[in-house]
């Protein structure tokens, strides 16, 4: 009596010509996660909305690390590099800050609807902290935008 043969059954010793590639992608979510955990970590100070100019200056030393950035955000909070702190506090901090630094330059960004009022306070307040140049931020007009908004 002969034995049957099991045809869907494969031989052990076969080569599997199938790629695997699930370590791949543990490999690319594990990086997945460490971008999204670093990438906030990468952004210095506080995000604004910044008001848009047709011919800004351009102004490189506020992107260095050491660069004194006071920021003021649309509901009026004051924010000295990623530290929220009140206008009276201001001028102390920026002069501690400035003491050591021969290039005694501030930089304003303002979210384009902050209020007026509240953005010439931390203007006035920064130049009576001694500041010898004081920068204001602005995003450059997209030719896209009609009417530069």
């Amino acid at each position: 009596m002969a034995m049957p043969v099991d045809v869907d059954k494969k031989d052990k010793n076969a080569v599997v010509a199938d790629i695997n590639v699930t370590p791949m992608v543990d490999i690319m979510l594990v990086l997945l996660i460490i971008f999204m955990v670093i990438t906030p970590m990468l952004q210095k100070g506080v995000s604004v909305d910044m008001a848009k100019a047709t011919n800004p200056r351009e102004m490189r030393e506020a992107d260095q690390d050491d660069a004194v950035v006071v920021a003021v955000t649309r509901d009026g909070k004051i924010y000295l590099g990623s530290d929220q702190l009140l206008v009276e506090r201001l001028s102390e901090r920026i002069q501690d800050l400035l003491a050591a630094k021969v290039d005694k330059t501030v930089y304003v960004k303002s979210d384009r609807r902050a209020k007026y009022g509240g953005v010439v306070d931390v203007v006035d307040t920064v130049r009576s902290a001694g500041v010898d140049t004081l920068g204001l931020l602005t995003d450059k007009v997209d030719k896209k935008t009609p009417s530069g908004i």
